[in-house]
């Protein structure tokens, strides 16, 4: 069989996302924009289409109706390949009513589901995740080790393997020991690689010695994933990986590629910023594996008189007369005349407002959707829809995480955040 026809892959929708709270206020994590047009669940979906894997299950159920909408109109397929990308929310049935417990309830919970189709592995992801796989070499690993099941992995350097979970691999790549998020410094000494697999590594700097963390990433043979899942342990990482240790054969994937969880506020700063860069360390622009999204058919962005020092913008987008500085703008931004923006990632927004609007918005004196005119801002998100009117100051200048501005401003490890469809008066002062 090939790996199209041989692999099924799920990818988990993730909880109520609280730690990228208020990003996700009215959306799930796999919905939350990315890069000025992408949104995260784009990754792990491209990630197996550009490894010959075309059938994915997304298992969602907290603030959905975003990410149902972009998944339904960007993933179309040819009635001939069998490809598709089905969502699979939680669901009441006649054995249980309550939410997913947690990654293996959730993936044991849709089970039937996939009885459906052929398959002999299962690949699982994580929808909130930034990297580039080909998952074809983790899969003809798993089947040239004889594998149960295999755990991508990534080095970290011991000083950086907090809230990580390790692995002790054994020279052969078999895991004998699995601990989730340790914290004491001799069992994390005890987790680090042998001089052998250490001089394995080919792109990851020598100095500090490296542990292996897992990136959630897994490859199940079909039978060994339904007797793992055949009890009530809620989580692969806390319950289900250690438990099969000593049954089955568990074997581990060594990337060594860029590889980022977005699971925090500052997480999902940096990696955007980042993105601004000369040399990024995740490249959008490689065409040997490209990021897929939505087709929006949207005009070229329009810059009148900026000030430009490393941005990304998103199509569709018009800037005016302002000063840019390591910024990321998302499609439809809009920046009046005069406004200074610095590290700021702008999320852009969902439409244009007609003349009609723009007059009502004057009359009642409601912002321009972006940023308005003499506006200065720092450090920064402005999620979609939102509404910053003239001269105002948003600047994050070491003040602590809480809310400001009666409520429309929240900071949340060190990031300024405006949320969605926020409504800020011109002057506003943080």
């Amino acid at each position: 069989m090939t790996t199209q026809k041989r692999v099924l892959a799920v990818i988990m929708g993730g909880g109520r996302g609280t730690r990228l709270h208020p990003l996700t206020l009215e959306r799930c994590k796999p919905a939350v924009p990315l890069a000025g047009k992408y949104r995260l669940v784009d990754i792990p979906i491209s990630n197996c289409l550009n490894s010959d894997i075309n059938r994915m299950f997304l298992l969602t159920q907290f603030q959905t109706a975003s990410l149902h909408r972009h998944v339904q109109s960007t993933y179309h397929f040819d009635p001939f390949g069998g490809g598709f990308v089905d969502i699979l929310a939680a669901e009441q049935t006649e054995k249980g009513s309550d939410w997913y417990q947690g990654t293996a309830d959730a993936v044991r919970r849709n089970l039937l589901h996939f009885r459906a189709f052929p398959h002999d592995l299962v690949l699982i992801l994580s929808g909130d995740q930034l990297y580039r796989m080909d998952f074809r070499k983790i899969i003809a690993e798993h089947i040239a080790n004889q594998a149960d099941v295999s755990i991508a992995a990534i080095p970290f350097p011991v000083s950086k393997v907090a809230g990580l979970g390790l692995m002790q691999v054994n020279d052969d790549h078999s895991i004998a020991r699995f601990v989730e998020k340790p914290k004491d410094p001799a069992v994390i000494a005890g987790l680090t690689l042998s001089p052998k697999l250490e001089s394995e590594l080919t792109a990851t700097a020598r100095g500090e010695k490296h542990c292996l963390a897992s990136m959630g990433i897994y490859v199940f043979n079909r039978a060994a994933l339904a007797a793992a899942l055949d009890n009530n342990m809620a989580d692969f990482g806390k319950e289900i990986i250690p438990g099969l240790l000593g049954k089955k054969r568990l074997f581990a994937h060594i990337f060594e590629g860029y590889w980022e969880d977005i699971g925090t506020v500052r997480a999902f700063f940096d990696s955007n910023l980042a993105l601004a860069q000369i040399n990024p360390p995740f490249n959008f622009f490689d065409p040997r594996a490209p990021i897929y999204t939505q087709d929006r058919y949207l005009p070229p962005s329009k810059l009148n008189h900026c000030t430009i020092d490393h941005a990304v913008i998103g199509d569709g987008s018009i800037i005016m007369g302002s000063t840019i500085k390591r910024c990321v703008f998302g499609i439809r931004s809009y920046v009046g005349e005069g406004s200074v923006l610095e590290d700021v990632v702008v999320m852009g927004s969902d439409y244009y407002e007609t003349d009609e609007q723009l007059a009502g918005d004057m009359a009642r004196g409601r912002p321009h959707l972006g940023v308005g005119v003499g506006c200065r801002i720092k450090g920064a998100i402005i999620d979609k829809n939102a509404r910053i009117g003239d001269g105002c100051v948003l600047v994050v200048d070491g003040k602590a995480d809480g809310t400001y501005a009666n409520g429309a401003v929240i900071i949340r490890d060190g990031v300024l955040v405006v949320p969605k469809g926020a409504v800020l008066p011109p002057g506003t002062v943080v």
